[in-house]
């Protein structure tokens, strides 16, 4: 079996702190193409427009690794090509990432309401990798796991590709100790602490994820940190990283995470929950239905999800230092102050 050939650096630099993207030409056993042109005015026309191909090449977009490609040159199987797409104009979020720590290996920050981590979707520029790989001046910082783009808090990043496996591994096996804090709606009639442990399914381009029946795949435990008239504040300690799992289970429990914009009109089954004394309860379906379900504009930063990840805790995987890091956001709803502390 032949081996790959190692993948050549790219000879593009980063753009706004976004990597070029990188085209291997496939296999073309029929001799459907010609030439590069060919291929790619194929293989992109769909997305952005022949017409737009073919502007990219007559600005020198597309580069291999012997330089600027004209469109002209032959076709070869295996050839890379590299280019930067167009980026689409995106709302500037006005709030910092702060560092919390940053060392050799990695970058803990704290990463603000409505900022996604990752370039993803529609947010490529405004993502909190994107901007500190350009005012850090570390082009391969990458993200260790994923914090919702409205979720505030800590978030953990890799400075090395070479380190960036070990760190990901501790999220993925879950050795990571995280603790998040919510407020919601305070209900006497809701006993905590409790332990919630439901199947949560998120289908690609459905916005909201929901509990169904199954083999569990999602466990958090909530606690009830303190009370403040109508509003309560919680501990969130989740075992397990399902999308957008601790608001499907605070929903779940009738306690919707304050300005969340899409569970409280979504239709979320709540599954069985463990409380102090170990009993199961079972729950009801939210009868609101999925119309209410929407996204905040994206101008709009006035009601951020009162959502924080407040603290990390693992073993680092590289030289066995247990680390400790806590958030220095605060929710805004509950001190009612300025939400950096």
């Amino acid at each position: 079996m032949r081996r790959r050939s190692p993948v050549p650096p790219a000879p593009l630099p980063q753009r706004h702190g976004i990597d070029p993207v990188r085209v291997r030409l496939p296999a073309d056993p029929e001799g459907a193409w010609g030439t590069v042109r060919d291929h790619l005015v194929g293989r992109f026309a769909g997305a952005i427009g022949a017409a737009r191909v073919e502007e990219m090449l007559g600005e020198g977009r597309f580069v291999g690794v012997e330089g600027v490609l004209s469109g002209g040159e032959p076709y070869r199987a295996g050839r890379y090509v590299w280019f930067h797409r167009d980026f689409a104009a995106e709302v500037a979020v006005p709030f910092e990432v702060a560092v919390v720590h940053r060392d050799e290996r990695i970058v803990v920050v704290d990463k603000p309401h409505f900022l996604a981590t990752m370039p993803r979707g529609r947010h490529i520029t405004e993502t909190a990798q994107a901007r500190l790989r350009r005012e850090l001046g570390l082009p391969a910082l990458q993200p260790a796991h994923r914090l919702d783009r409205l979720t505030a808090g800590l978030a953990l990043f890799v400075v090395r590709p070479e380190d960036r496996g070990a760190y990901q591994g501790l999220f993925a096996g879950r050795r990571v100790r995280k603790e998040y804090e919510a407020v919601a709606a305070y209900d006497a009639g809701v006993a905590l602490p409790v332990t919630v442990r439901s199947r949560i399914v998120k289908e690609r381009g459905v916005m909201a994820a929901r509990e169904v029946p199954g083999e569990v795949n999602a466990e958090s435990r909530i606690e009830l940190a303190g009370r403040r008239g109508g509003l309560g504040r919680y501990r969130l300690l989740p075992a397990t990283g399902r999308t957008h799992q601790l608001r499907v289970h605070m929903n779940g429990l009738g306690l919707p995470i304050l300005n969340d914009p899409v569970y409280p009109g979504c239709a979320v089954h709540s599954a069985g929950t463990e409380g102090a004394e170990g009993g199961a309860e079972g729950g009801a379906e939210c009868s609101a239905g999925r119309g209410g379900c929407r996204e905040p504009d994206p101008g709009d930063f006035g009601a951020p999800l009162q959502l924080l990840a407040r603290r990390l805790e693992f073993t680092d995987p590289v030289d066995g230092r247990v680390r400790r890091f806590e958030s220095g956001l605060r929710l805004a709803s509950w001190e009612g102050t300025a939400v950096r502390r």
